[in-house]
């Protein structure tokens, strides 16, 4: 997924500022959630549905006013209610990694409001998709 750096996406010091870079990874990841699963929905929470439980960014470069922003999005390790979902960030004109990382989702039911296993579903079409870890 491509995201350009808008101005209001700044800090101080005229670079992509770090809360951006959480915005990114989660558009992207949402992006590659719903690739992967066009019938989930994050705003259906009666639905099977996840929590984003951890994040790790490794801020690389600075990213700048309107830089194309790719940002690579795969499963790196499933658990039993959980998987890893790891992320590059690389500027499209020059090739720049501006950061790496990675998170956790965790499967949850809003409904009762408690972590809950994936579904087999979601692990039968997560395992082949499966990459290395981020670093």
């Amino acid at each position: 997924m491509v995201q350009r750096v808008r101005f209001g996406d700044l800090d101080a010091m005229q670079h992509l500022n770090n809360v951006e870079f959480l915005r990114f990874f989660e558009t992207a990841r949402i992006e590659y959630i719903a690739h992967l699963f066009p019938q989930h929905s994050p705003d259906r929470p009666h639905d099977f549905g996840f929590i984003f439980a951890e994040c790790h960014i490794a801020y690389l470069a600075p990213g700048r006013y309107g830089d194309d922003v790719r940002t690579y999005v795969w499963a790196s390790e499933l658990r039993r209610s959980a998987m890893r979902v790891d992320f590059e960030m690389v500027v499209d004109d020059d090739g720049r990694k501006l950061a790496e990382g990675y998170g956790w989702l965790v499967g949850y039911d809003y409904a009762e409001g408690r972590s809950k296993p994936l579904p087999d579903a979601l692990r039968e079409r997560l395992e082949p998709e499966l990459r290395d870890p981020v670093g």
